[in-house]
C-alpha cells in the first residue's frame, strides 16, 4: 500500500501550512487542548489521558477505561515502560515491526472492549506523543493508508532528517509552542487538509466521538 504525504508538506506549501497550524492552535480547536493538558505519569495510564484524548473527539469505553486504569494498570504500566522513554521517531534507526514495545502496547490496548485504531493511537500518542504518531480515518483517507508508524518513519530519517526539520521549521513559523511534537505538526496538517477536502470520519468510534463532542466546536 502506498503511503502518500498530504500536499501540503509534499509541496513545501509553507504558506498553506502555517496558515493551517495559526488556524488549529489559535481559535483553538478543540484537539489544541490535548496539547495543552498536562502529563504527570508518563509510564502509566491515568483519569488526565481519558480527558485529554476526549479533546480529539474520541471517548474511552468505561470498561476499557476501567482496565487501563485500575484492574489491569500494572500490566499497561509495564508495557508503556518497556517503550522507553519518549523520543523523537526520526530517531529510530530500525524498522517498526510487530515485536517494536510500542505495536504490543498498542495490541493490547487494542484488546480492550470498544477500542478500535483511532483511541488506540490517541492514547498511546497521548504517552509518547513525539514517537508515536496520531491515526484516524481522516488521516487515512490523506495518506492512502492505514498504516503510519512505518512509513512515516522511513520518510522522517530520509535525506538526513529534512521532513523532520521541515515540522519543527514549521512549528516556529506558527508560533506553535515546542512542547508540541513535529509529528503533531504532522498529524495536524494532515488532517487540517482531509478536512478542506470535506473527508469525513468513517468508522464508529469515530462518528460517535464527533457526536459527543460540542458540536459548536470545531474537532480534532
Amino acid at each position: 500500500m502506498t503511503y502518500r504525504l498530504p500536499t501540503t508538506v509534499s509541496e513545501r506549501d509553507d504558506a498553506r501550512a502555517v496558515g493551517y497550524l495559526e488556524r488549529y492552535f489559535g481559535r483553538p480547536y478543540t484537539g489544541a487542548h490535548f496539547d495543552e493538558w498536562p502529563e504527570r505519569a508518563p509510564d502509566r495510564f491515568t483519569a488526565d489521558d481519558l480527558v485529554a484524548v476526549s479533546f480529539l473527539s474520541v471517548f474511552v469505553p468505561p470498561m476499557a477505561a476501567r482496565e487501563l486504569l485500575l484492574t489491569a494498570a500494572d500490566r499497561f504500566a509495564d508495557l508503556l515502560a518497556a517503550i522507553g522513554p519518549d523520543r523523537d521517531l526520526v530517531e529510530e534507526v530500525d524498522p517498526v515491526g510487530p515485536e517494536w514495545p510500542a505495536w504490543r502496547l498498542y495490541r493490547a490496548v487494542r484488546e480492550l472492549g470498544g477500542v478500535g485504531p483511532t483511541i488506540a493511537s490517541k492514547l498511546l500518542a497521548r504517552k509518547r506523543p513525539r514517537l508515536l504518531p496520531i491515526y484516524d480515518s481522516v488521516v487515512g483517507q490523506v495518506t492512502g493508508s492505514s498504516e503510519q508508524w512505518e512509513p512515516l518513519r522511513q520518510l522522517l530519517r530520509a535525506d538526513g532528517g529534512t521532513l523532520h526539520q521541515h515540522l519543527v521549521g514549521l512549528r516556529h513559523q506558527a508560533g506553535v509552542p515546542a512542547h508540541v511534537s513535529p509529528l503533531r505538526i504532522y498529524d495536524v496538517l494532515t488532517w487540517m487538509e482531509g478536512k478542506d477536502q470535506a473527508y469525513r470520519p468513517q468508522t464508529r468510534e469515530e462518528q460517535l466521538g464527533a457526536d459527543l463532542a460540542d458540536p459548536g466546536t470545531p474537532e480534532d
